[in-house]
């Protein structure tokens, strides 16, 4: 039961990243300049991220096989309404769609890891459940890319649509609520749970190790990542999508890594959400020191040093689920997952905002894109400093306790 979990994470996965891979294509297809191209994913993830804490409460409500099942319909229809879409209301419509049906999907899936695992194994099970959900990247950047330069773009988002319908009838056959999960709260309890859980200072934690180490990752993954190594660096598209599958694949190997550490260290999880970011500021900071095109062995250290930043996220779950009672885990989890996509949306938009601004043939230069990537600092600046505070509040309300 748990890999259908898996694997209707990893076919929203695929589903959230595939506007990312087409994004030149699309560019063409539209007519839309980098700042238009950027909202279609600020629009998704503002979807994504607006509906963590109602799909959080509700998840407490109905469990995850409907959520799961109705998350994935959601998706199908938006890349269906993709598949048929030449103009850019429709295509945004899509987005909407398949910002919404994702929103359904992870933490439901967390919600089965919770349940039907015992305690001590829920951080290693919560990295296996991210990472390996993250191979849905590799279907978007190396099947959804051959459809799309293949049969053409209404194959490829067809064929992405058929995939969603498919998952949604596994999920309704296969999945099931857990033998531990608690009580269904009333409504009056269900407002009680949202106070409490953002009222506790480990959730905000989690919530801020979220924000700070998912954003940079996820904003390459998403969106950047692809132009940036086709454009920004002179990459040949085949070898950009090998480097974003070497992606994928360091976030397979190190979400284990870091899931373990996390079960035996679990009072230095905030150092360990410290160390991460102190790696992805380490790896852009040398890159963007080097005029472009940077050496290959160095983008694929970037690669390297900015995939952990996925499976880092993840500890902000832990947070969730140790310092909230099951009532009320699936509410916190929702508000977790709201700090990533927050700040990979906020960072998308900027990005594309810098390269409209320095590109103004539409073409985007090796020079725009290095100083566009410079927007992180700031992100990154926020988040650290929101986690040094909560986790002070944090250790404080543990001493109290």
């Amino acid at each position: 039961m748990w890999s259908v979990g898996v694997l209707a994470y990893a076919v929203a996965v695929l589903h959230r990243t595939s506007f990312g891979v087409v994004g030149l294509d699309a560019a063409h297809r539209f007519d839309a300049s980098a700042g238009i191209l950027a909202s279609f994913t600020v629009l998704q993830l503002l979807v994504y991220a607006g509906l963590q804490i109602p799909v959080g409460l509700l998840l407490d409500r109905v469990g995850p096989r409907w959520m799961v099942a109705g998350g994935a319909l959601v998706m199908a229809g938006g890349q269906a309404l993709m598949a048929a879409s030449t103009g850019i209301g429709t295509a945004v419509a899509a987005r909407v769609l398949v910002g919404a049906g994702d929103a359904m999907t992870f933490i439901s899936v967390l919600g089965i890891v919770a349940t039907w695992f015992p305690g001590r194994y829920v951080p290693v099970v919560t990295q296996l459940t991210g990472q390996l959900g993250q191979l849905g990247q590799v279907l978007s950047a190396i099947p959804l890319v051959a459809l799309l330069h293949g049969p053409g773009w209404g194959t490829a988002f067809g064929s992405a649509a058929a995939l969603g319908v498919l998952m949604a009838v596994l999920s309704v056959a296969f999945l099931r609520k857990g033998p531990g999960d608690a009580k269904v709260p009333s409504l009056r309890e269900t407002g009680t749970n949202l106070a409490e859980a953002w009222r506790h200072p480990g959730t905000r934690l989690g919530l801020w190790s979220h924000f700070v180490t998912q954003f940079s990752s996820n904003t390459f993954a998403l969106m950047w990542g692809y132009p940036y190594l086709v454009s920004g660096q002179g990459m040949r598209p085949a070898t950009a999508s090998t480097l974003l599958t070497l992606f994928v694949l360091v976030n397979v190997v190190s979400g284990p890594f870091i899931g373990r550490l996390v079960a035996r260290y679990p009072l230095r999880r905030s150092w360990l959400v410290l160390g991460i970011v102190a790696l992805n500021v380490s790896a852009w900071t040398v890159v963007l020191a080097v005029p472009p095109p940077a050496p290959p062995w160095l983008l694929v250290l970037l690669v390297l040093c900015v995939a952990p930043g996925g499976p880092g996220s993840m500890i902000g779950f832990d947070y969730a689920r140790t310092f909230n009672p099951p009532g009320r885990q699936g509410t916190a989890t929702g508000i977790v997952n709201v700090g990533g996509f927050c700040a990979s949306l906020v960072t998308i938009l900027l990005i594309g905002l810098v390269l409209d601004a320095l590109s103004p043939s539409g073409e985007f230069t090796p020079g725009a894109f290095r100083a566009a990537w410079t927007v992180q600092i700031g992100i990154w600046a926020i988040g650290v400093t929101g986690v040094l505070r909560t986790r002070a509040l944090a250790r404080r309300r543990l001493a109290l306790d």
